[in-house]
């Protein structure tokens, strides 16, 4: 089966396009220049724009540019809220609404913003995520839970087709377990393309015991990439997560080499990439992106 390559742009976790002028130029340009997407990562007590506002705005600025996370921490908020939170933005966007959910970075500090132990996180997110759907889905809810209790509630405004897509991130065996379980698509980052081969097939197993298939469309990945060089921040978090590998691998420096990796995620199937730009200040947005696009964009099919 063919499948459409599509190429987003992710702002990460380190403080890109969080003042109200540059956050509109990074915006305008990907709509201009027509990448399919843009996802906004979540880190409550980081130098990041709280997901759901910035992507309200994203919306209100465009009329084509679909809007994500990247992924946005589940545990911890209030399910018939979020539901109502999600449905509105994809109502107001005209359908352009991509959720994508964790469970939270493990971080004492970030933690502490949702108070959620970490024990409980996984049971928190497995119950959440089906009360979100079922609000999405459902006119009233009625149910009974280890962490929520309803009774007749609704959220009284629902997505467009009464249902979103969720795609989740992570990459360790339970997380990959669980994407088959319940998600939509998959959403890994710092992962090499063999890696990610690997694990659909763990991601593929799982849904089978589910009774379930995950749609071909539905695999995606968020690449980071250096503007100049890989900052210490971010080959720690390589050398954390793959030990041994050369962070370049992982991350990759400049636009051509950006394009090659993309080219290795293509050729095992991936195909919905969200390059995500680390490193230097960048002093002219729009020259970046212009020149990620015609990098990248001609991937598209």
């Amino acid at each position: 089966m063919l499948v459409k390559v599509r190429i987003g742009f992710g702002l990460g976790t380190l403080g890109a396009g969080t003042d109200a002028g540059t956050y509109a130029a990074i915006v305008d340009a990907l709509e201009g220049l027509r990448f399919d997407s843009l996802w906004v990562s979540e880190r409550a007590t980081g130098p990041t724009l709280d997901p759901m506002v910035a992507l309200a705005v994203a919306a209100g600025r465009t009329t084509r540019l679909k809007i994500g996370t990247s992924v946005q921490v589940l545990p911890g908020r209030n399910p018939v809220l979020l539901a109502k939170e999600w449905a509105s933005l994809d109502v107001l966007s005209g359908g352009r609404a991509l959720p994508a959910f964790g469970l939270g970075v493990v971080d004492p500090v970030e933690q502490q913003a949702f108070g959620v132990t970490r024990e409980e996180r996984s049971a928190r997110f497995d119950e959440e995520l089906t009360l979100l759907r079922r609000f999405w889905a459902e006119d009233t809810v009625d149910h009974t839970g280890r962490f929520h209790t309803y009774s007749g509630v609704g959220i009284g405004v629902h997505p467009l087709k009464r249902h979103l897509d969720v795609w989740l991130g992570g990459r360790s065996p339970g997380e990959l377990r669980r994407v088959g379980r319940v998600a939509d698509g998959w959403l890994p980052s710092f992962t090499t393309p063999d890696e990610v081969a690997e694990g659909r097939e763990i991601v593929r197993a799982a849904a089978a015991d589910a009774g379930r298939e995950m749609d071909d469309e539905h695999w995606g990945v968020l690449v980071a990439y250096a503007t100049d060089t890989i900052p210490d921040a971010v080959a720690k978090i390589v050398a954390a997560r793959l030990p041994g590998v050369d962070p370049a691998r992982v991350v990759p420096v400049g636009h051509e080499a950006l394009r090659r990796l993309l080219e290795d995620y293509v050729a095992v199937g991936f195909s919905k990439l969200v390059p995500v730009p680390f490193g230097a200040t960048v002093a002219d947005w729009d020259a970046e992106l212009t020149a990620l696009a015609a990098a990248t964009l001609d991937l598209q099919t």
